[in-house]
Parts: C-alpha cells; structure tokens; sequence
C-alpha cells in the first residue's frame, strides 16, 4: 500500500467510517467488515454514472443569473456571477488545473440541491482571507552587502513611477454624469448632503442608447432601504411635503423628522392596482392576518404624510374586501385546478380528509370568479395606459380612483354579501342552512338595491347576475327532481332531503319521504319540518315568536316543486302505459333544463323593455301620459291617510308602473286597496321571478301531477276502489250489506252464538260475491276483544266487529289504514242504527195478543184484567210507534242527508282534484265532515250517548216484546217511557240550540223531524 496517494488512503479511511456508521461493526477484521469494504470500494472506483455536462453546469449558471438581473436583485446577480467565476478558477486539492470536472461537478451538486435560488434572501457575508506572512528579512541589505550605493542628494525621496503617474492622471478627470447614468435632486434640503455621496455603476453594455433606455424603463427599487432619490420639479407644488415639514420643524419645538420612504404618485398608483388586483406582497401596503394597512413612512413630494395616509387608508379598504373575497374564492376552487362552470359535470377531487365545497357555494365563486377576470381586466388596462401615456400625461391617483368608482362601490356591495351570507355563518352549520342563506342574502339585497331606484342600477345588476349564477344548482336539483324524479342532493344543501328509509313503493312514501327544513332567523337554529303530504312551506306552521324562513324565491312556489318531484317519483316507480321509454328519452334530449329556460324568459323579458328608435317619442309620451295618471290615483289614495306629498305620489307612480294590471285594479272612482295583499307589489325583481321562473314551475307541476292523476284513475282503478268504500262501510251499497248484517241480526233474536269469525266472513263472502265477485278477496271482518271494565250494553255487542278492505299499492297512499279506521266508526254507528231498526221492524203483534185470547169468555173479574192488559198493549204500541219514528229519523238523516249528499259533493271534488296531496286532503275532509256529522267527534260525544241510550232501549224494547206480554213486569214500561221521553227531550233541546247558534247547520232536519215526533208526544 505504499504507493497509494493521500487522496486514496483519505477515500479509504472515509468509507470505513462510513461502514462503521451504518452497520455498527467496529472490528476492522470481521468477514462482514470486509466484504463491505471491498463492495464500497469496487462502487466508487467502477461507478456507472454519467461525467458531468460542463456545458449544462454554465447554461445553469448563467440562467439564474439573468433571472436575477430581470428581477432587478443587482447585488444577488453579481455576487453570483462573481463567487461562481471565483470558485471555478480556484485550485482544489488533489486535482490539478482550474474549471475541471471537479469544479463542475460540486456545482452541479448545489444545484441540484438548491429550492429556489431567486426566491431566497441572501446577504453575501464577509470572507476573511488568511494573511500571508511577510518576510521581514531584509534581503536587499544582505545581497549588497559590501556594495557602494549612490542615492544622491535626497535619499528619502521616493523613486517615480510612470503608473503613478497615470492614475492620477485619471483621477483628475471630471466624472460625466452622462456616464454615470445617476441625475443628481436638486432640491435645496438635500444638495449638501448628495455632495459627499457618490454611487459607483458599473455598465458593460456597448450600445450608445442602451443607458437612456434603461433609465427611462427600469424602476427604482424605492422598495430597498436608502433608496436613491428620485429627480422631480422644483416647483413649489412638488415640494409640499418639505414645506409642511419645514413650517412644522419652525413651529413645534418638539418635533423631530423621521426616516421617510420617497414614492412618486405612478408608484402609488401601481400598487393600488395591485393591491385591487390580488397581489399580496407590496412595499407601500402590509398584510398583517387578513388585515391589510399602510406603511406609515411613506411619503410623496407633493402631499403631506395625513392627506397621502387617509386615501391610503380607504384604498386598504377596498384591498382587504378584495383579499377576502380572492381568498375565499381559493378556498373553495382549492379542489380543483381550473374554476369551470358548476353543473359542467367535471368531477371536483376532493382532499384528502375533508369534503368538496357544496355546489352553491361552488356556483357563488364561479360568479365571483367571472367578476374579478372583467375587473383585473380593468385594472390591467389602467396600467397599460399608465405605462404608455405616463411619459406624455399626467395620470393622478385621483383620476384613476374615480375611474374605479364604480367598481369599488360593486367590491362593497359584494363584500358586503359575502360578509352576511358567507362569512358570519358558523363553521358546523349544515349545508342546507348555508345555502339557503346564502341565497336568502342575495334576494334580500336585490329587494332592498331595487327599492331605492336609479340610484342603483349598477348595483341591481350585479347582484342578479351574482343571483341567476349561485341559483343555478338549486334550479338544476328541482328540474331534476320534477322532471325524472330523482332528487339528487348529495351535498344536503336543497332545503327538502330525501328519507330513504321509506321507499316509494311503500304506504306512507308521499306522507313520510321527504323533510322541509326552514331556518329561523331569529334564534338562529335548525328547525325540520316535516311536510306530512301537505306540500305546503314550513313558515305557516311556526310560531308567531319564531320567523322561519327557507329559499325565499322558492315559497310561492315551494307547494307545487313537492308536489311535482314526488308526483315524478311516484310515477317513475308505476308501471305507466302512457308512452315508451326510447320516446321519453328522445323527448329528454330535446327538453331544456329549467335554468335555461329561466335564462331565455329572462332575456326576452329584457329585450321586450328595451325602446326601438322609431318608437321612442310615441312610447315617451305615453309613459309620460301613464305616469300623470297614475300619479293622480295615488295621490288620492294616499289621502285616506292624510297624506299630501306630491313627490312621494311621483315615486310610487314610477314603481307601480311595472305592474302591467295597475289600471285595471285601481282605475276608476271609488277603490279600495288590500295593503296585506301580496298581489300587488312594487319590485321589479319579484316581477322578474312570477313572469320568469314560477310559470315554467307551475306548467311542469299541471303536467306531472295530471299524468299521477290520470294514471292512479286509469290504470289503478282509484275511483273505483273510493266507491268501494262507501258501498261497503258507509253501506251504498244496501242489498249486498242488507244480506250480510241481517244474517247476524237473526242469529241475535235466535239467541244464537253469532261472535265467530269464520260464520261472519261466510256471510261477508256471500252476500258480496254474488254482486261484486272481484272485491269479495278483498273484503274480510275481524273481532276485537273490548275492553273488560267497560260497561257493556246491547247494542255495544257490536263493538267487536272491525270491517277491513285489503287496498293495493299505489292507492293505499288515498285510502290508508287512519281512513280505514274512520270508515270503521261510521260502519259501527249505522250498523247500530240498522240493528235498532231491524228489531222494530221485525216485531209481531201477535206475541202480545196470546195473554188477551186465554181471558176470553171469563166472568167480570177476567173482563176487568183483559181491559188493563189491552190498556197496556196499547202502550207498548204507541211506545213502539215512538221509537221507530226516532230510529227512522236517525237513520233518513244519516244516510240522505250526510252519506249521500256529503258523497256527492265529494264525488265532484275528486273530478276536480289536480294533485295526489289535495286529493288526500279533499278524501280526508270529507272523512272529517261525515265523522262530524255522524256525532262521533269527541266534543259531541255527550249527544252520541243520549242516542245510544235510545238505540238500547230500542233493544231492550224489543227483547221484552218479543219474549210476550207475562214475561216482564208492567213497571217496566213506564221506566221505559220515561227514558225516552228524557232522552228525546234533551236531544230536542240540544239540537234547537245548536240549530239555533248557526254552528251546526247540517242538524236542522234532524231537528225538526225530533221535534214534530216530541210534539206528538
């Protein structure tokens, strides 16, 4: 090993280090250690990588310089150039030469190594260089020793030198401030203090103009500490800010200046544009956590430092409105790469571990987004004339500040917007509240702009463009849903969320499927509210505390969207023979979406408001000649409050005119205006929405829920089985039902066992299979067990029986089991009524007259007991004559009077009836009016038991009847008398009353018919 180099044996003594760090194994001779070594060894001296491209390394080099240089970082740029061309011409150890591939390759290293050389801040440091040593032997004394040196007659003379003599020479000569490229300020505070400064530049470039160019068009970086000062008049308008300070340093003894950053008004203006534009990093504006603030030491010649600060300060303003919307328009399109239209159908890739924005916020940003390119356009442009005419013209940050009025004044109103319905809404609110917000704000502040005229019309315009944007999911989710019955929300923003627990094929799908969620302003919480098939807005079941309010665009509306999205639903699940599905997807393609349609009836509605040239003087006057009009007529009706400005009746003139029907309402002598109603209303953009967008809502909801209708009648038999109903329960249907319960009424006088089910389903079948075959499958009865401690009277025996009707899917959702059990109650009521007619009509007189035929041909005695038995025969009689006069009173006013007048009416309303939901409600009311009217509601029970009283002891009056005239005492019939006579007077009395008070008008027949049997009494 004695012929290895230094080098070498450092390589070897390294990279046993380097074994040793890695694999922990101390001891030089171990098999391991060695077969390491050897393996090492053999890499670094047999590598198969590539030599270093010199040329690259300098291509390298050479651009970060010039991206330094076009950054204006001069000092970066030359102490680059300088310490790179130093180290290539530097001799390293163990390699002979300069700029070898040595050099090369260490660079090549740091480069690959480096971030990002231009974006880091670097301060060259100071290198101290290792003094040589000096060699104080003095060799000219040793060499000359014994020498005779003549020095002539001034020894300490030093000896000339022609350099010297060129340097100063060249020292002598004047600087050329042409040369310089440096224009010294001439203002008069400051030449002193210039005189003893000077600036050393360096120029390389060969062209005579180059220099003039370069002044004239590159920036002096004001931004640095001490920048140079820039040349400016000595007028005295541009030297306000000496002046101020001059007069404040003469009268303040107190005052002392302060170190002050010089800009001219075009830098100013540059970064107000940038500031305006997004751009976060500037010298004369700070961010400082979402704030943005002015510099205090900056300062213009020609303004003092307050006036300068407070348009800096307003600027700031509009600045940090700026930021926040540009950040949160970041936020939001962070998930994607590109902002596109929302509903294009990209896909948003969401982070990882959070969710996509929703898409109404989506949509809000891609309006913000579109606003901010027309208005950086804008601001692109100002600048370009900055640049272009600021050598030629005066460009004032006054001017270009009113030249952005207009958008500063639309940056308000949408910072505004933003900060109410984006930025105060709680983190952990749902989606659904943000959204409907969010829209909310909107609505809100087109309403309140439009109210206050001309005066905002830029304003209006904005916000609606803003609008018809962040509205277009909501309108893309409501076309969805009434058009294919799918309610695609899987972000839960739309107001009405789907429940899928309940699927469409079962009962209470059009009861329970969806939740109308509102918002109530005033507490500011979550209120769900669930639409129970009724269709209508949450806001009308709210407490009058409690302002709860959803999509406010939507509520004229809401009713008919639910109605048709879950007819769509309903009737993409029914097995429809309407049309085919290749002509339904034909006819897809074909149809436009709901917010296209809303775009196209907007514009035509501009376009139809916009004067043709040939018509303008003619519509002018007749405008004029309307606006007298109608300004007459408000002026009156303002009147009838004791108000007499004509300039308020001008203005309301003005407003009503985009009402087209005014005249028509108000026109004429004698009016009266409903100032609750909604009808009439000044705003345009209400207009805009009820001409727009609520028609084409309104037709799709008449088609929708008329195909449902037309379907459930045609093809599922829904009036059918309606009929079936009231044939079978409220017994129509009297020859099929009379067979059924008179079977069971002759077992009750039989003393018969009749409480058995399969004997009660036997007669059912029976009697209804002979006339309606089809509902005999149908049609089954049960018995119930009644409740033990409940007194127990004939005619509650009854009470058992519970009449069922198997009703098939989708017309369950119209007659479901809560209808069936009010069916029920009436059914049990008349079958009553027909059981105490039924034991009336089927009493004989000859089971009294059997006692009166054993007294014939007696003595006197037997005479005088067959006189009183005749004389009580005679009572029950005239007591049986009584009590079917009630009982056929009773049953008349039942069944013509309520079943069969109310089922008229209620027949005409089912032909009428244009959606499911108000045919539930009108089946339903109808259920209600005849429950009402039956007396079976609760607050009338105390009527319904004084006619159960009687239907008892109609009963019993029967039993004792029939059971012959020596079976019974004769007390019995005078406590009956005396119990009907209390029943039917209090039910006389009661019905007069009611009859009376107006409340009840449906009883008057059976109040009448009471009483003329009362009066007989």
């Amino acid at each position: 090993m004695a012929h290895w180099t230094a080098f070498e044996k450092e390589i070897e003594k390294e990279t046993k280090n380097l074994i040793r760090c890695i694999s922990g194994i101390e001891d030089e001779e171990d098999q391991n250690f060695q077969m390491a070594l050897k393996f090492a060894c053999s890499n670094f001296r047999f590598h198969r990588y590539l030599d270093v491209d010199s040329h690259k390394v300098q291509r390298s080099i050479r651009g970060i310089y010039e991206k330094l240089m076009v950054h204006s970082d001069l000092s970066k740029a030359e102490s680059w150039g300088r310490l790179t061309e130093e180290f290539l011409n530097s001799p390293l150890p163990n390699t002979d030469g300069t700029k070898t591939d040595v050099h090369h390759s260490i660079l090549s290293l740091l480069l690959f190594l480096s971030g990002s050389p231009s974006n880091t801040n670097f301060t060259e440091r100071p290198r101290l260089k290792e003094a040589e040593l000096k060699d104080n032997f003095n060799w000219a004394k040793y060499l000359m020793e014994g020498e005779d040196i003549d020095v002539g007659p001034y020894p300490d003379t030093p000896e000339w030198s022609e350099e010297e003599s060129e340097e100063e020479e060249d020292s002598q000569q004047p600087i050329s401030r042409g040369d310089s490229g440096i224009q010294v300020d001439r203002t008069p505070q400051e030449d002193q203090d210039n005189t003893n400064k000077t600036v050393q530049v360096t120029w390389t470039v060969g062209e005579p103009d180059s220099r003039t160019w370069l002044e004239q068009h590159v920036v002096t970086p004001y931004w640095v500490a001490h920048a140079p000062r820039f040349p400016h008049s000595l007028h005295l308008h541009s030297n306000l800010l000496n002046v101020w300070d001059q007069h404040l340093y003469n009268t303040d003894p107190l005052y002392l200046p302060e170190e002050k950053a010089f800009v001219t008004e075009t830098q100013v203006i540059r970064e107000t544009l940038w500031l305006l534009s997004g751009v976060k990093k500037h010298f004369i504006f700070q961010h400082h956590d979402g704030k943005v603030s002015v510099r205090n030491n900056v300062v213009v010649t020609h303004l003092t430092s307050n006036c300068l600060r407070s348009v800096l300060e307003h600027i700031a303003v509009y600045g940090q409105a700026v930021f926040r919307l540009q950040r949160f328009i970041d936020e939001v399109t962070g998930y994607n790469t590109e902002p596109c239209p929302p509903g294009s159908g990209s896909s948003h890739t969401s982070k990882k571990g959070s969710e996509p924005p929703f898409r109404t916020y989506q949509a809000f940003v891609w309006a913000l987004y579109k606003y901010f390119t027309t208005f950086k356009e804008e601001l692109t442009t100002i600048e370009k004339e900055l640049i272009c005419k600021g050598r030629y013209e005066t460009v004032t940050l006054s001017g270009v500040l009113e030249r952005l009025s207009p958008h500063l004044a639309q940056i308000k109103v949408l910072h505004k917007v933003f900060c109410t319905g984006v930025a105060e809404v709680p983190p952990e609110t749902p989606n659904v509240v943000r959204a409907s917000h969010l829209l909310n704000t909107l609505y809100k502040a087109i309403i309140e702009y439009d109210s206050v005229g001309e005066a905002s019309e830029q304003a209006v315009a904005l916000l609606f463009s803003l609008w018809t944007e962040t509205v277009r999911p909501y309108l893309e989710i409501v076309d969805e849903w009434i058009v294919h019955g799918q309610l695609f929300d899987p972000a839960k923003e739309f107001i009405i969320q789907r429940n899928k627990d309940v699927p469409v094929n079962h009962r209470d799908f059009w009861y329970a499927t969806y939740t109308l969620y509102s918002v109530s302003e005033t507490v500011e919480n979550e209120e769900k509210l669930n639409d129970a098939a009724s269709g209508s807005s949450g806001g009308d079941q709210g407490s009058s505390s409690r302002q709860l309010t959803m999509v406010s665009f939507l509520k004229p509306v809401l009713k008919q969207i639910i109605m048709a999205g879950k007819s769509m639903q309903l009737l993409k699940n029914l097995d429809c023979k309407e049309a085919e599905p290749c002509e339904s997807s034909s006819r897809d393609a074909e149809r436009k979406s709901l917010y296209t349609r809303f775009l196209e009836s907007v514009q035509s509605r501009l376009s139809s408001r916009e004067e043709s040239p040939t018509d303008t003087v003619t519509e002018q006057q007749a405008t004029k000649r309307s606006l007298i009009k109608m300004q007459s007529i408000v002026a009156q009706h303002l009147q009838i409050d004791n108000i007499h400005d004509p300039l308020l009746a001008i203005n309301f003139a003005r407003l009503y005119l985009e009402q087209s029907d005014f005249h028509e309402r108000f026109s004429g002598g004698d009016f009266i205006v409903d100032r609750s109603s909604q009808s009439v209303t000044c705003q345009t953009f209400e207009l805009t929405l009820r001409s727009c967008l609520y028609p084409h809502i309104e037709r799709r909801y008449i088609e929708c829920c008329g195909n449902l209708m037309k379907t459930l009648k045609k093809d599922y038999k829904l009036l059918e089985y309606l009929q079936a109903m009231r044939n079978y329960f409220l017994m129509e249907a009297g020859d099929t039902m009379y067979d059924f319960y008179t079977a069971i009424f002759d077992k009750v006088l039989e003393k018969e066992s009749w409480q058995q089910l399969s004997f009660l389903n036997v007669q059912l079948q029976e009697a209804v299979g002979q006339r309606c075959p089809e509902d005999s499958s149908r049609l089954s009865i049960f018995l119930e067990t009644l409740d033990p401690a409940r007194k127990k009277q004939p005619v509650n025996n009854l009470d058992v029986l519970t009449l069922s009707y198997k009703v098939p899917w989708p017309v369950d959702i119209v007659i479901s089991s809560e209808c069936q059990r009010i069916y029920n109650q009436v059914f049990l009521l008349l079958l009553q009524i027909k059981w105490a007619k039924y034991s009336l009509d089927t009493v004989r007189f000859s089971d009294l007259t059997v006692a009166t035929k054993k007294l014939d041909g007696g003595v006197a005695e037997e005479v005088t007991a067959k006189d009183h038995i005749n004389q009580q025969i005679h009572r029950m009689c005239l007591l049986r004559v009584k009590l079917m006069h009630f009982v056929n009173s009773l049953h008349n006013y039942i069944m013509t009077r309520i079943l069969h007048s109310t089922g008229l009416e209620f027949q005409h309303q089912v032909q009428e009836a244009k959606d499911l939901d108000q045919l539930i409600k009108i089946h339903y009311r109808y259920l209600s009016t005849i429950h009402d009217r039956c007396l079976l509601r609760e607050k009338v029970s105390f009527v319904k038991e004084a006619i159960m009283k009687v239907l008892n002891l109609v009963l019993i009056f029967s039993d004792r009847w029939q059971a012959g005239f020596g079976a019974w005492k004769i007390e019995s019939i005078d406590k009956m008398e005396s119990d009907f006579k209390n029943c039917h007077m209090f039910l006389v009395t009661i019905l007069n009353k009611a009859v009376c008070r107006g409340s009840f008008p449906h009883l008057e027949s059976l109040a009448l018919s009471l009483m003329a049997g009362f009066e007989q009494c």
